[in-house]
C-alpha cells in the first residue's frame, strides 16, 4: 500500500483481545516505529484516559505512549468545545470521559446543561436515566461517545455504552450525537491530531461494522486484518451489512507487515 500518510489503529481485536497481546502487534508497532510511519492508536473505550490505554499496551509488551492514544472520550469533548467553547455538560461516563471534558475547558454541571455527554458508565442507575432525558427533551444536546452496545469483560459479555445511550434515546425521543466508530467524528478527529489529510490516513481494524465502516465514512483507505470479530466465514455478510467493502484484508498481523512493507 503506497503513500500511507498515518494509519490509524484499532485495539481490542486487532492488537489484543482483553489482557492478551495477539500475535504480532508488538513487532507490528516496533517496526512502524523503526520504518518512520506515523500512527495513532483509536479506540471507542471511552472509559480510559490515554495514559491507562497506553499502561495496559505496555504491559502487554506492546510499546505506546499517551500522546498516540485517541480515545472516543477525547473526540466527543473536543466535539463540544468546538461547537460551543466553554460549553456546560452533565456527564453519564467515567475517568476517561471526565479527564478529556476538563481538558477541553468544558465546565461540568449536575443541572441544567447545555450538553449531556454519556460513554460506558458502570454507576448508571434509574436515577441517571431520568435525569438525563429530562434534560435531552428540555434542550440539552445528547453526545454519546461511542454506540458499541455490548462490552466484553472478565465477567463475558456485559451491556456498553450504546445500550445505555438506547434507553436515553427511548426515554426523550431524541436521538444522540454519535462521536465513535461507525461515525466519522473520532476517525477525523485521529486525522486532524495527526496532521494529515483522511484521504492520506490508513484505518486498520478487526470489525467491518465499527472499523472499517468508519474509516470508509471518512474518506480514509482500510485495511481489515481477520485476528477478531471479522473471519473469512462471516466477512460476505459483514459486507452486505455494511455495504462497504475494505480496501485490503489480511489474514494476521505478520500479513498486514507485509502489505504495509515493514
Amino acid at each position: 500500500m503506497d503513500h500511507v500518510g498515518g494509519l490509524l489503529i484499532d485495539l481490542d481485536g486487532t492488537l489484543y483481545h482483553g489482557g492478551r497481546m495477539i500475535q504480532g502487534a508488538d513487532l507490528l508497532v516496533a517496526a512502524l516505529r523503526t520504518a518512520g510511519i506515523p500512527f495513532m492508536f483509536v479506540t471507542n473505550n471511552s472509559s480510559r484516559t490515554p495514559a491507562s490505554v497506553a499502561a495496559h499496551l505496555c504491559a502487554m509488551g506492546i510499546e505506546a505512549e499517551a500522546q498516540e492514544v485517541c480515545t472516543s472520550s477525547l473526540a466527543a469533548a473536543r466535539y463540544i468545545a468546538g461547537e460551543s467553547p466553554g460549553a456546560t455538560v452533565a456527564i453519564l461516563g467515567e475517568e476517561g470521559l471526565i479527564q478529556a471534558c476538563r481538558e477541553a475547558g468544558l465546565r461540568l454541571v449536575s443541572e441544567a446543561p447545555e450538553y449531556v455527554v454519556q460513554g460506558i458508565d458502570r454507576s448508571f442507575t434509574y436515577d441517571s436515566l431520568a435525569k438525563a432525558s429530562r434534560w435531552v427533551r428540555e434542550g440539552a444536546k445528547f453526545v454519546l461517545t461511542n454506540p458499541d452496545l455490548m462490552l466484553p469483560s472478565d465477567d463475558g459479555v456485559m451491556p456498553g455504552a450504546g445500550s445505555l445511550g438506547a434507553a436515553i434515546e427511548a426515554a426523550s425521543g431524541i436521538p444522540p450525537v454519535v462521536i465513535g466508530k461507525p461515525e466519522a467524528h473520532l476517525i477525523a478527529y485521529a486525522t486532524s491530531l495527526m496532521g494529515i489529510d483522511p484521504g492520506e490516513a490508513v484505518v486498520v481494524g478487526d470489525n467491518m461494522r465499527t472499523d472499517i465502516s468508519a474509516g470508509a465514512r471518512a474518506g480514509c483507505r482500510t485495511i481489515l486484518v481477520l485476528t477478531g470479530l471479522t473471519t473469512r466465514d462471516n466477512l460476505e455478510d459483514y459486507q452486505r451489512l455494511t455495504g462497504v467493502e475494505p480496501d485490503e484484508i489480511c489474514a494476521d498481523l505478520a500479513e498486514l507487515m507485509v502489505t504495509l512493507g515493514v
